[in-house]
C-alpha cells in the first residue's frame, strides 16, 4: 500500500490501494474516492469490539474500503487543524492514542480499547480510564491538533506535561498523574490541578493545540457575539 500526503494546516491523505487491498477508518472518515472502490460498512470485530470503540470514543461503525480490480485511491482529511502521522507497525507492535486519534489504516491492523490502570491517570489523565490502541502488522494513520513534537525517552527519564497535549505514546512509556505542588501554582498559574508524568523508555508524541484549548478560545468569541 502506497500513501501521499498533502498539505501543510489542513493535510490529506491519500492512499493508494492495489487489487486486493484495502484500508478502513471510522464511519463518516473518507472525503472521496476513484469509482472502482467498494466500501464495506459494518460491527469491525463484532457486537464487542464495536462496543469497545465506542468507548474508546470511537464510532460502533467502521468503514472498509477495497479495491476489487485494478488499483484506485482513497483520501482521507483531517477534522481540525493539525497533522497526519504515519506509522509504520510491525507484527504485535502497538501505539497508544488519545480519543479520536486514529484516523485509518490497513485491513490487518486492529483497533482497540486501551484501560487506563491508574485511578489517578484515569480521572485526571484528561481522556478518562479509555484510551484507543492500535496493534500492527500494517500502517496505520493518525490526526493530531496542531503540530507534533517527538521525544524518545530513555529508561526513567521523565516529562512533565499537561494532559490535553499527550497524543501518542509507546505501551512501554509509563502514564501516571501528579498533583501540581504550591497553592499560588494551582490557582494562578492556568495550568489546572494535575500534570501528566510520562515516564521511559519508548516514544511520546505531543500535539501543540488540544481541541479543548482551542474550543475554550473560540467560545469565549462566540458567546459574545450572540
Amino acid at each position: 500500500m502506497q500513501y501521499t500526503i498533502r498539505g501543510s494546516v489542513m493535510q490529506s491523505v491519500e492512499v493508494s490501494l492495489e487489487q486486493g487491498e484495502a484500508v478502513y477508518t471510522e464511519a463518516g472518515g473518507m472525503a472521496w474516492m476513484s469509482s472502482n472502490i467498494k466500501m464495506d460498512t459494518n460491527m469491525r470485530g463484532g457486537v464487542m469490539g464495536a462496543i469497545k470503540r465506542a468507548v474508546s470514543g470511537e464510532s460502533l461503525f467502521l468503514t472498509t474500503y477495497s479495491c476489487p480490480s485494478g488499483s484506485g485511491f482513497v483520501t482521507f482529511t483531517l477534522e481540525s487543524p493539525g497533522k497526519i502521522v504515519p506509522m509504520e507497525l510491525e507484527a504485535g507492535q502497538q501505539i497508544i492514542c488519545q480519543r479520536d486519534a486514529f484516523m485509518c489504516a490497513e485491513d490487518a491492523v486492529s483497533l482497540d480499547m486501551h484501560v487506563q490502570r491508574r485511578l489517578g491517570a484515569g480521572l485526571f489523565g484528561g481522556e478518562g480510564f479509555f484510551l484507543q490502541k492500535v496493534t500492527g502488522p500494517g500502517t496505520a494513520f493518525f490526526e493530531i491538533a496542531g503540530e507534533i513534537v517527538e521525544y524518545n525517552l530513555e529508561a526513567g527519564q521523565s516529562l512533565r506535561v499537561d494532559p490535553g497535549h499527550v497524543a501518542l505514546f509507546d505501551p512501554t512509556v509509563d502514564f501516571n498523574i501528579s498533583r501540581v505542588q504550591g497553592v499560588t501554582n494551582i490557582f494562578f498559574s492556568g495550568e489546572g490541578l494535575f500534570l501528566a508524568d510520562l515516564t521511559g523508555p519508548g516514544r511520546v508524541w505531543l500535539q501543540t493545540m488540544p481541541l479543548p484549548n482551542l474550543a475554550m478560545r473560540l467560545a469565549r468569541y462566540i458567546s459574545s457575539s450572540s
